[in-house]
């Protein structure tokens, strides 16, 4: 068995979980994990199962996730697959289900693909890290929604257990017949 985790990531957080995933899922599972933005040439034989991560900024998922899944659509739909987004709205519990994630909801029910399971993950503040414009932008956001404004601070919300827990469930989806 073997999964191909692909990630859309801009600051590194769901670089890191597609990571954490993998590493998870060592000794059960033999894992890839790919950059979506470079996996244009896959070998989708390979693969018995697919996870996606995708992260938000200021609202959106990289074009590229929504591009990729429409070209690999058939791919997509004949193996197990999950996905799973990353944004700092999650770090609020009542926004971290696929069902109360409006980011999420929303992917879900404009993709074509609907994977077998899917889990929201708060992201990091990395105000430090950022550029000028992101760090006043992300700054207004944090503010309007109560979040850390003091721009020296690197906030982690991401709950690793959830996370784990997700991995575990990946793992054990049944396979899909031809």
């Amino acid at each position: 068995m073997k999964a191909l985790i692909l990630f859309s990531s801009r600051d590194g957080q769901t670089r890191d979980i597609a990571s954490y995933i993998a590493k998870v899922l060592e000794g059960k599972v033999a894992c890839e994990v790919l950059n979506i933005l470079h996996a244009d040439k896959l070998d989708w034989s390979q693969y018995d199962r697919v996870l996606i991560g995708a992260s938000i900024r200021y609202g959106h998922f990289h074009p590229a996730v929504g591009q990729f899944v429409q070209q690999h659509l058939q791919a997509l739909q004949q193996r197990p697959g999950g996905f799973f987004s990353v944004n700092l709205t999650a770090r609020k519990a009542e926004k971290r289900t696929p069902e109360t994630n409006a980011y999420t909801r929303k992917f879900l029910l404009q993709s074509p693909w609907q994977p077998d399971c899917c889990a929201v993950f708060a992201g990091a503040l990395r105000y430090p890290r950022y550029r000028w414009f992101d760090r006043i932008m992300i700054q207004l956001i944090m503010r309007m929604t109560g979040g850390e404004t003091d721009a020296t601070k690197e906030v982690e919300y991401t709950d690793w257990q959830q996370v784990q827990r997700f991995a575990e469930e990946f793992a054990q989806l049944p396979g899909k017949k031809p």
